[in-house]
């Protein structure tokens, strides 16, 4: 009888710890999702808080303007988040992903087997990409190339506008990004394994997960969805990710879409995606390193420094420099390329061509001594940098439309009066003379 009643209370204890168990379970995750979503609550206070104080804004007024921007973009920056580029075949594309990257503060950009970008765009037989150059020139004079170095037969006077406005606009990105180049697909991957990094492919197929909260979170996960390290990879235009990257992956995920249409153009697949990333994890904002935050730092006010404090003579020289280099590389171009040339090189242009490196070293050599000078004036700032503009838009004096001039004049009436069409004179706060002085005051202080 006592055996009966021992058996019947541990049937009886077993089926309360069979019951008690799932309700244990789903507690224990709502425990953790309610500490999160407490995390996250007071996060969002913490912003709010912040936001209530007095934000530091672009101003007319405001001294040292140039390195408090600088300053505001280098804190936001993040090396958390990485954007992988396969096989990009779209040199739009390329220059769209460049300045995506650079707007929403992501520094790193690693390029899987890179297409030749250099001269996809000549006028006059030059490499070109100011858009003033190209108004009022006629296409006869203008030679569109793909990334791939075959010539573009029909093309429009807006489609090489447009195409000089990419080049711009790449240019200017990749002066503050840092773009790495691998050969193959394996190179790239072991890196970002080497470093520490998750990586998860942008995919179409149905194995993909949506990249919202609901598709990303495990079973049982209670921590942040978006990994410590993130590199994110898109593919080619045409294909998207390769095989190799889509196995090799920690994660295939996919934004959702609400029409016909299943796809998106790459630039702004990317655009999307990333910005998309940072609304699910705001803390990818300004996710650094300190050293990489202070070396960066030291790197983006020399080169603004260098910019500002070229004499003269010294503008003059490096411009001459620049335009015979120009000139030297459409022959060097010329050179790799002959099928794309009616002619061959004479042997006076084959002449000029071995004088390249003599130009490039001569130019390098100013950069360098310029450099230098700026770098001595900004040290001290390196480790006491100015207060950052914290909302990165322009004061309306200070915005400008990058058009043409012909380009503003059909614009007329519409456009007068606008903020970016009127020009105001902004000499007064003008960091050039900062800068000058600081070099002064450093050479002053060698000398004695």
């Amino acid at each position: 009888m006592a055996s009966t009643r021992n058996n019947a209370t541990f049937f009886v204890a077993g089926a309360t710890a069979a019951t008690l168990i799932p309700y244990l379970l789903r507690n224990i995750k709502k425990v953790g999702r309610k500490q999160e979503i407490k995390s996250v609550k007071s996060t969002e206070d913490g912003i709010r808080s912040r936001s209530s104080e007095k934000v530091v804004m672009d101003s007319p007024d405001l001294d040292n303007r140039i390195l408090r921007k600088a300053e505001g973009a280098l804190r936001m920056r993040t090396s958390r988040l990485i954007i992988v580029v396969e096989r990009c075949t779209n040199d739009h594309n390329y220059s769209a992903i460049l300045r995506t990257a650079e707007a929403l503060g992501v520094q790193h950009v690693y390029i899987i087997a890179p297409q030749a970008r250099n001269a996809t765009l000549r006028v006059n037989g030059e490499v070109e990409i100011g858009v003033d150059k190209i108004e009022g020139v006629s296409t006869d004079n203008v030679k569109l190339v793909r990334s791939n170095g075959t010539q573009v037969k029909r093309y429009t006077e807006s489609e090489v506008k447009d195409r000089a406005n990419h080049h711009l606009f790449a240019q200017r990105a990749l002066e503050w990004l840092e773009v790495t180049e691998f050969e193959t697909t394996q190179a790239c991957i072991d890196k970002l394994r080497s470093d520490g990094y998750s990586i998860w492919s942008t995919d179409l197929s149905q194995e993909a997960v949506t990249l919202d909260e609901q598709g990303l979170r495990e079973e049982g996960q209670v921590e942040n969805i978006i990994p410590d390290k993130l590199a994110i990879v898109f593919g080619t235009e045409a294909v998207g990710c390769s095989t190799q990257i889509l196995e090799e992956s920690d994660k295939r995920v996919y934004l959702p879409l609400r029409g016909f249409a299943d796809s998106l153009n790459l630039s702004v697949a990317t655009a999307l995606v990333v910005h998309h990333l940072f609304i699910l994890d705001p803390t990818l904002v300004g996710a650094m390193p300190e050293e990489e935050r202070i070396a960066l730092r030291r790197q983006w006010y020399a080169k603004l420094a260098t910019q500002r404090i070229l004499s003269k003579s010294d503008k003059v020289r490096r411009k001459r420099l620049n335009g015979t280099i120009k000139a030297l590389e459409e022959l060097e171009h010329h050179e790799n390329y002959p099928e794309q040339y009616e002619f061959p090189l004479t042997k006076e242009q084959l002449e000029k061509l071995h004088k390249l490196p003599a130009v490039r070293k001569e130019l390098q050599d100013l950069e360098d001594e310029v450099y230098a000078k700026a770098l001595s004036a900004i040290e001290d700032l390196v480790h006491s940098p100015p207060e950052p503009i914290q909302d990165m838009r322009r004061h309306d004096d200070h915005r400008q439309t990058y058009t043409g001039r012909n380009t503003k004049k059909k614009g007329g009436e519409a456009w007068s009066n606008m903020p970016a069409t009127r020009y105001v004179d902004t000499s007064n706060s003008d960091t050039a003379s900062f800068f000058r002085d600081r070099v002064k005051a450093n050479e002053m202080k060698y000398d004695t």
